[in-house]
């Protein structure tokens, strides 16, 4: 589980990156190619992670 966290938070640190202040569907797109399949993911915590990245923020914490 460790190592599954660890990929979220580096590809949500990547895109929050690449695409900071970007429309949240764009973020979104992203979002949805970069992060890994897993369990108890819903769309609207990736929603709420690109409204975050949208404005700015780096919701990873990295």
């Amino acid at each position: 589980m460790h190592d599954t966290d660890d990929a979220l938070f580096r590809a949500v640190h990547g895109v929050a990156g690449r695409f900071a202040g970007q429309p949240v569907p764009v973020v979104m797109e992203a979002l949805l190619r970069h992060l890994p399949k897993a369990p108890g993911i819903e769309v609207t915590d990736i929603r709420k992670i690109a409204e975050e990245i949208s404005v700015g923020r780096d919701p990873s914490g990295l």
